[in-house]
C-alpha cells in the first residue's frame, strides 16, 4: 500500500522556499523543466503578480510521488503580510519542511511560521539552503535553530567544500559521499565512499549525531556503550519516532538553486514525517441543539465522511474552488454534503487534485487527501463538511487586519461591480475585510499591511476588471476605557405590538491590556438561559460597534450584576437590546480612550548605517527593544506605531543605499497619545 505525506514548505521570504518546491517537482517527475523565481517561470508561483514581484502570495498545492509515497505538497508564502496563507495551510498539514538561508539563518518570519506550526502540533524537518553563497555558515544556523526556535536540531549531513564551492554532502547515516551530476541538473545522485581527507571529520560528525540521538533512545545508548555496530534501520526508526513526537528536528542541507541536496530531503520527508493514518484520532465537537460535546473521529473510519475547508480561491471561469482536507471517509462527485456550521446541504460538483493552478479532475476524495471541490456557494474558510454527521472540526484562527484604505468607484455605474469583486476577494481571504459606512456610503477595505492591500487592489483591477480609485492608508484603531461605571436601566417598549419589560444592571471596567474583552455573568439561575444569552449577545454587539468613534472595543470587562424579570412580559429582544444600550452608555461614562496598533519591526541593516537608521526611527516614534549582531549586519528589534511607519521602505532604502531590509507585523495595541 502506497504511503502518503501531507507536507508544507515554509520559510522567511527569500530563503529559497519556492526554489526548493520547484526542484521537488522536477526530481519527482511532476514537471519536465525547473522553474526559476528570477525568470518568473515557476509553477508554484503561478499568479502574474507572484512572478512579477518574485514572492509567493498564495499557497499553492500539488501532488507528486517519490518512490512509493504520494506527497501532497503546499508551498506557502514567506512574507509576513500573507501569514494567513501559512496559518490555514499548517492547520491541515501533517508535517512541514522549514527552509532556512545558510547566510540569513533564523529570520523573523522563520520564527513566526515555526510558532504557527507549534500551535497545530506539526512535526518538522529543516533544510539549510543556499550553502553555495558567500558567508554561508551551517553551524551558525544550527545554533540559531536551537536558541531561537527552542528545538533540538540534529544535523544528518556534512557539507563538503572546495574553497567556497559546495561540492557535495556526506550522509552521516549511510556514511556515503553524495554528489549531484550537473549535466542532468542534479537529477543523478552519485554515491561514493567518503574521501579520505574528510573521513575523520565525517566520523566526528556522525559520533556527535549518534551521541545526541542516544539521549532519547535506551536501545541506541546500549549499543554505543557496547561499541557495537549501529543498524541503519534503528537510526531511521528512532529519528522518525522523535520527529513525529516533536522532540527533535532532523536537519538536511544543500543548495536548491545549484540542484544539490533536494533528493535526500525528499528521502527525509518519507523517512521521518508521518503518514496521516499514523496520527491519532481527530478531535472534533458533536453539535446538538444547546451544546457541543468533545469527541474523537478515527482517521481509519470508512463510515463517516468528515473534511475541513481551509482555503477558497476564486476562479473567473469555475467560480469558488474550495480546498478541503479529508480526515475520514470518502466522497464522490455529485454527492450532497452537510455544511455543519451553516446548517445547509450543498451538492459537490467536480472534484480536483490541483497542480498549482492546473486542475486534474478525479472521481473521489479519500481520507488523508487534500483536494478541491467545485460547486459550493455557501462554504467559507474553516467550515466543516460531512455526509450528515453533526460534528465540527477545530476551525482556523486568523489575525485581525490593522491597516485600511478607502476605495471609490470611478463612476456610479462601477459601484455594484466593485462591491461584487471585493466581496469575492473577502470570501477568498479571511484577513481581507470590506466595510461600507452606512452614513457616507464610503467603502473601506482592511488587510495585514500595505503590500497585502496593494496585491488585492491590483488583482481587483487586473483579474476582475473593477474600476476604482484608492485613498491613502488608514489605521484600524480600537476603543477601550480607563475608568469604570455601573448603570441600571429598564426596557419597557412594545415588541411586535405586545408589551415587554426587562431590567438590567451592568458594571464595566478595564481589562488587562492585551487580554481582550471579558463578560462575567453573575445571574446564576435568576433568569432563563435563553434570556441570559440574549443579554450576552447584546453586550458583544455593542463592544463590536464601538463607543465614540465606531471602532471595535478591546480589553473591556463587563459584569452582568443583576436583572429585573417579569415572566409574562419577558422577551429576548428586550434583554438583547438592553444589553447593547447599557454597555454603550456605561462605557461612555467610563472614560473611553483610543488604542492604536503598535508594530514589531525587525530591521536588518549593515553596520555602516545603523546610527542613521536608529536616529530616523526615533523620529517615527520607534523604540529599539534589542540589537542582535551577526557578522557585518545588525538586527534591530523595534516597536513603532503603525501610523508612523507608512512609507518606511522608501526611507530605509535611501538611508542604506538599498542594503537594509525590514519586516513588520502587528504586536499589540496601546493608548494613542496624540
Amino acid at each position: 500500500m502506497a504511503q502518503m505525506r501531507n507536507i508544507g514548505i515554509m520559510a522567511h521570504v527569500d530563503a529559497g522556499k519556492t526554489t526548493v518546491s520547484e526542484r521537488i517537482l522536477f526530481y519527482t517527475g511532476k514537471s519536465r523543466r525547473i522553474g526559476d523565481v528570477d525568470d518568473g517561470t515557476t509553477q508554484m508561483d503561478w499568479m502574474e503578480q507572484e512572478q512579477q514581484r518574485g514572492i509567493t502570495i498564495q499557497s499553492a498545492a500539488t501532488t507528486c510521488f517519490w518512490h512509493n509515497t504520494q506527497i501532497n505538497l503546499i508551498d506557502t508564502p514567506g512574507h509576513v503580510d500573507f501569514t494567513a496563507e501559512v496559518e490555514r495551510s499548517l492547520r491541515v498539514l501533517d508535517g512541514a519542511v522549514a527552509v532556512f538561508c545558510a547566510v540569513g539563518g533564523v529570520q523573523p518570519q522563520s520564527e513566526t511560521v515555526w510558532r504557527q506550526a507549534n500551535k497545530y502540533h506539526v512535526p518538522r524537518i529543516a533544510f539549510i539552503n543556499k550553502l553555495d553563497r558567500t558567508g554561508a555558515n551551517y553551524l551558525h544556523v544550527l545554533k540559531q535553530i536551537e536558541e531561537k526556535l527552542h528545538t533540538k536540531p540534529l544535523a544528518l549531513q556534512l557539507p563538503i567544500y572546495q574553497q567556497e564551492e559546495l561540492l557535495g554532502l556526506i550522509d552521516l547515516i549511510t556514511m556515503q559521499y553524495l554528489q549531484f551530476d550537473e549535466s542532468s541538473q542534479g537529477a543523478t545522485v552519485i554515491s561514493s565512499p567518503i574521501p579520505s581527507e574528510h573521513l575523520e571529520q565525517a566520523q566526528e560528525a556522525r559520533d556527535q549525531m549518534l551521541d545526541t540521538l542516544s539521549t532519547y533512545s535506551e536501545e541506541l545508548i546500549t549499543l554505543l556503550l557496547e561499541e557495537a555496530e549501529i543498524p541503519q534501520d534503528l537510526i531511521l526508526s528512532e529519528l522518525r519516532r522523535l520527529t513525529i513526537a516533536r522532540e527533535l528536528t532532523p536537519v538536511l542541507m544543500g543548495s536548491a538553486l545549484k540542484n544539490k541536496g533536494v533528493q535526500p530531503l525528499l528521502d527525509a520527508v518519507t523517512h521521518f514525517l508521518p503518514d496521516p493514518f499514523e496520527l491519532g484520532d481527530v478531535p472534533a465537537k458533536l453539535v446538538s441543539k444547546n451544546k457541543r460535546e468533545e469527541i474523537a473521529i478515527s482517521r481509519l473510519s470508512t463510515k463517516d465522511f468528515v473534511a475541513l475547508i481551509f482555503k477558497i480561491q476564486q476562479d473567473k471561469e469555475s467560480g469558488a474552488l474550495c480546498y478541503a482536507r479529508v480526515y475520514a471517509g470518502s466522497i464522490k462527485s455529485g454527492t450532497m454534503v452537510l455544511n455543519v456550521g451553516k446548517e445547509k446541504k450543498e451538492r459537490i460538483g467536480k472534484l480536483y487534485r490541483m497542480h498549482a493552478r492546473t486542475p486534474e479532475q478525479i472521481n473521489e476524495l479519500k481520507a488523508g487527501d487534500v483536494g478541491v471541490i467545485q460547486g459550493f456557494k455557501l462554504a467559507q474558510t474553516g467550515d466543516t463538511i460531512t455526509d450528515g454527521l453533526n460534528v465540527v472540526l477545530e476551525s482556523i484562527d486568523f489575525p485581525e487586519p490593522v491597516i485600511s484604505i478607502a476605495i471609490e468607484p470611478k463612476s456610479l455605474a462601477d459601484l455594484d461591480k466593485l462591491k461584487e469583486v471585493m466581496t469575492l476577494l473577502q470570501r477568498e481571504d479571511p484577513t481581507f475585510l470590506l466595510k461600507e459606512n452606512s452614513e457616507t456610503g464610503q467603502l473601506l477595505i482592511s488587510g495585514m499591511g500595505e503590500l497585502h492591500l496593494d496585491v488585492l487592489t491590483t488583482r481587483a483591477r487586473d483579474d476582475f476588471k473593477a474600476q476604482f480609485n484608492v485613498g491613502k492608508p488608514q489605521v484600524s484603531y480600537r476603543e477601550s476605557i480607563e475608568g469604570s461605571a455601573t448603570l441600571t436601566e429598564t426596557f419597557d417598549r412594545p415588541i411586535n405590538g405586545k408589551e415587554s419589560f426587562a431590567g438590567l444592571t451592568l458594571h464595566v471596567a478595564p481589562n488587562e491590556r492585551g487580554a481582550g474583552n471579558r463578560i462575567t455573568n453573575e445571574l446564576a439561575k435568576t433568569l432563563p438561559d435563553e434570556l441570559q444569552q440574549a443579554i450576552i449577545r447584546g453586550i458583544e454587539a455593542s463592544l463590536a460597534s464601538g463607543i465614540v468613534m465606531g471602532y471595535a472595543c478591546l480589553d473591556i470587562h463587563v459584569t452582568i450584576q443583576s436583572v429585573q424579570y417579569n415572566e409574562e412580559l419577558a422577551h429576548e429582544v428586550a434583554y438583547q437590546s438592553l444589553g447593547a444600550i447599557l454597555t454603550e452608555k456605561a462605557c461612555t461614562e467610563a472614560n473611553p480612550i483610543l488604542l492604536e496598533p503598535v508594530m514589531a519591526v525587525i530591521i536588518e541593516v549593515p553596520n555602516d548605517y545603523v546610527g542613521e537608521v536608529i536616529s530616523k526611527l526615533t523620529t517615527r516614534g520607534g523604540i529599539v527593544m534589542g540589537v542582535d549582531m551577526q557578522d557585518n549586519i545588525q538586527l534591530l528589534d523595534v516597536q513603532a506605531p503603525l501610523t508612523k511607519m507608512f512609507g518606511y521602505s522608501t526611507e530605509l532604502r535611501s538611508q542604506s543605499q538599498g542594503r537594509a531590509s525590514f519586516s513588520m507585523k502587528f504586536s499589540h495595541y496601546e493608548k494613542k497619545t496624540n
